[in-house]
């Protein structure tokens, strides 16, 4: 029997709080196919970004099982610390709303004077940072700038407690996390994740997209909490759709030979593929994005393997060969 063609491939890593249980799910399942799929690189935000580090960390030490541990150690420290912290929990609806609305009046500066983050004895007790930076996962990790108002990719040395947390902080529950003479938020607003990392540094070509927010959703809101629930969706979508939206472009002008050398040496063709949790968490509501119940977090990991396992059946055999299930020209330039 021929032994199956190893796969490089980069990842792109969404935020979306605990719904990034989804996304631990997919990686879970993903890493079990390591002598079919080589993840080389990964680019990611918030949720995303503690995924990719723990993922990063785990894979460097021990492999398939490492990472897998590595991920599972992560988000049962999550459920552990913010069960005592957070200012949502699994609260009811009536209470998610309280809290809303207290955070609209005061700011973490006011809240937290203490800069008290749970998140930082998590990383600090679960990722190996120094393993990431010899290990054979490249990672990009992306925050907001919030004076320069761009985004930051930190790389290479530069991924670190910090960054993560930096990726992961929203500013309405953290302060920003300084780095340098830098203050950073959480990297949605600006990348969720960023795809131009990928494109600049060399990484597999073959990008697989993990998403958790919905792009597309039928209906007009009317109420107040689906009014906020979809502005949260769009903004936090905005960033991913421009650059998708470019590549489709560039791509375009590859195909109808619009691109000449030397300029088409600039430019590198880039395979997508997706798996669409936000099609799948489409009936969660945005106060499940703080529930962090075990329970809860176990579920959205269990649908994001079987999304994995979907994917792995379908579109997973264009690797190396074409963009598979996104449709660009038409979601992105027509659509």
């Amino acid at each position: 029997m021929a032994k199956p063609v190893r796969r490089p491939i980069s990842l792109a890593l969404q935020g979306g709080g605990a719904h990034g249980a989804y996304t631990w799910g997919v990686l879970d399942r993903l890493v079990e196919e390591e002598d079919r799929i080589d993840i080389q690189a990964i680019t990611a935000t918030s949720a995303g970004a503690m995924n990719a580090a723990a993922f990063a960390a785990g894979y460097a030490v021990g492999g398939s099982v490492g990472a897998q541990a590595t991920m599972e150690a992560l988000w049962q420290a999550v459920s552990r610390v913010s069960s005592g912290f957070s200012l949502y929990g699994a609260l009811s609806p009536i209470a998610f709303a309280y809290a809303s609305a207290l955070q609209s009046v005061a700011s973490p500066y006011d809240l937290n004077p203490l800069d008290v983050n749970p998140l930082r004895d998590v990383l600090n007790e679960v990722v190996d940072f120094d393993l990431i930076h010899d290990g054979p996962v490249k990672l990009f990790i992306c925050a907001t700038d919030v004076q320069g108002g761009h985004v930051k990719v930190f790389s290479d040395g530069e991924v670190s407690a910090d960054a993560v947390l930096a990726s992961a902080c929203l500013p309405q529950t953290f302060r920003a996390v300084e780095i340098g003479d830098k203050a950073y938020w959480d990297g949605g607003y600006l990348g969720n994740p960023s795809l131009f990392p990928l494109v600049y540094s060399g990484a597999p070509a073959d990008v697989l997209l993990v998403t958790l927010n919905p792009i597309r959703r039928d209906g007009v809101p009317k109420r107040a909490g689906e009014i906020q629930e979809r502005l949260n969706e769009i903004s936090f979508n905005a960033a991913l759709i421009g650059e998708l939206r470019a590549i489709a472009f560039v791509q375009r002008l590859i195909d109808e030979g619009m691109l000449k050398e030397p300029m088409l040496k600039k430019y590198r063709r880039l395979n997508l593929h997706a798996i669409r949790g936000g099609d799948d968490l489409r009936d969660l509501s945005l106060s499940t994005k703080y529930d962090t119940g075990w329970r809860f977090l176990k579920s959205l990991r269990d649908k994001g393997r079987d999304a994995a396992e979907a994917w792995l059946k379908g579109d997973a055999k264009h690797l190396g060969t074409k963009t598979s299930n996104i449709d660009l020209r038409k979601e992105f330039l027509e659509g």
